[in-house]
């Protein structure tokens, strides 16, 4: 596997990729392009998880960034807002932009949301044809505390968003699984159907949907802070108030 051999993508660059704005783009293969796998609970889902998705598709040349939302979230202790509203929330943020749409497989399947369990499903589905788990940073750095953690390598790959001057981990078990599997550019997320870490600065949207949902139960506005669609399923349904 190309990404075994981490130091040799630092002195490679493929012809794919092109330079806009100081990020490295690599244009996606279509139908048979890397699929990005987005998962969260979207509670609710606002514009800084699209801002990230839309950075992530053009950076790595996705062919489709998949949000699956999360029904059980396995770490939480109080859970999330009705799942119904929230897919709807979901498919409204992204009903008009190519490239992007909405798996629920995770609302369809009983028992905590397993992340290895969806991209096991997932690899099932698609066959050799590579996926890219999009994480943002606070979610990489919990990564060991995940369900069967060290498996999710062998499924997919993991692409990291973090924003600029974050400095990664240098040593435990994600300075190790970094120093093993990381790639210094995307080319191998199209190379290989699994098993690379790629890690991106992307713009960070200050914007957190725990403080959003405490804004909303005080009766605050979500306007440009969420897609217009999203914020007239909140104000018609009450849902946060």
């Amino acid at each position: 596997m190309a990404c075994a051999h981490a130091v040799t993508f630092a002195r490679a660059r493929s012809s794919r990729a092109r330079q806009r704005g100081g990020l490295s783009l690599v244009r996606g293969n279509g139908a048979s392009g890397p699929i990005g796998v987005f998962g969260g609970t979207f509670d609710p889902i606002h514009f800084g998880h699209l801002r990230t998705a839309l950075e992530l598709r053009e950076i790595l040349g996705l062919a489709d960034v998949r949000f699956i939302p999360c029904r059980v979230p396995p770490h939480r202790d109080k859970q999330p807002s009705a799942g119904a509203l929230r897919l709807d929330m979901v498919h409204a943020a992204v009903a008009d932009e190519d490239g992007f749409s909405v798996d629920e497989r995770e609302f369809e399947r009983p028992g905590p949301s397993y992340t290895i369990d969806t991209l096991a499903s997932l690899r099932a589905e698609v066959g050799p044809r590579p996926l890219c788990l999009l994480l943002g940073m606070d979610a990489f750095l919990g990564l060991p505390t995940w369900h069967r953690w060290t498996e999710i390598l062998d499924v997919a790959h993991v692409v990291v968003a973090h924003r600029p001057g974050w400095v990664m981990p240098a040593d435990g078990p994600l300075g190790k699984l970094l120093a093993q599997r990381r790639s210094a550019t995307p080319e191998p997320l199209h190379e290989d159907a699994y098993g690379c870490v790629f890690v991106t600065p992307v713009t960070q949207l200050e914007i957190s949907a725990t403080d959003l949902r405490r804004a909303l139960a005080r009766g605050d506005d979500p306007r440009f802070l969420v897609p217009d669609a999203v914020r007239e399923i909140i104000m018609r349904s009450e849902c946060y108030r």
